[in-house]
């Protein structure tokens, strides 16, 4: 596995081994050891799985008590993923990464909990699976709309499809900063 830096401390991409042969292909998408090596060593307690059309766009979502850090990985398809730091404190509050994942690179994005995350999709369809450090809390759930100004995200598309709660979500100077 190759593990590349990003701009954002411990925000990383990962590049899995891949072997492939006329047959198809085999990778390990998690293990732990190599994972902890990496500077990965929170324990994964939820799968989630992802489907949408082009052009959707989710997020950017967060928890704030019981923040996840995510693991995600286009199985369909290629998607733009986003994170965004929202910790209390840190150098880079307000900055974020982008990256391009999809089913034929293999490649993977380590946001550590403290992140805003949001991902549109580029293909006709794109599925998603992302491995969680803390489960999904409702009503631990904030956000900040994909277009605010203050955080100045370069999105591939002008006019995403957003849910209604994502169309709706406050600016980044909304959320406390403790």
């Amino acid at each position: 596995m190759r593990v590349l830096s990003t701009e954002l401390p411990d925000v990383l991409i990962l590049e899995p081994t891949v072997h492939r042969d006329a047959r198809g292909f085999f990778l390990e998408t998690y293990q732990a050891e190599r994972f902890a090596k990496a500077g990965i060593t929170a324990p994964f307690i939820q799968d989630n799985h992802s489907r949408s059309a082009r052009g959707v766009l989710r997020g950017l979502h967060a928890q704030r008590r019981t923040p996840q850090g995510k693991l995600v990985r286009a199985i369909l398809g290629e998607i733009w993923d986003v994170a965004v730091d929202i910790r209390p404190g840190s150098a880079t509050y307000g900055r974020w990464i982008g990256v391009t994942l999809d089913a034929a690179s293999f490649r993977q994005l380590w946001i550590p909990p403290g992140f805003l995350h949001g991902f549109c999709v580029m293909s006709e369809w794109a599925e998603i699976e992302y491995k969680c450090t803390a489960p999904y809390d409702r009503d631990d759930e904030i956000g900040v709309v994909w277009n605010d100004p203050d955080i100045g995200i370069a999105w591939p598309m002008a006019a995403p499809a957003l849910s209604p709660k994502d169309a709706s979500l406050p600016r980044l100077s909304a959320l406390p900063r403790t």
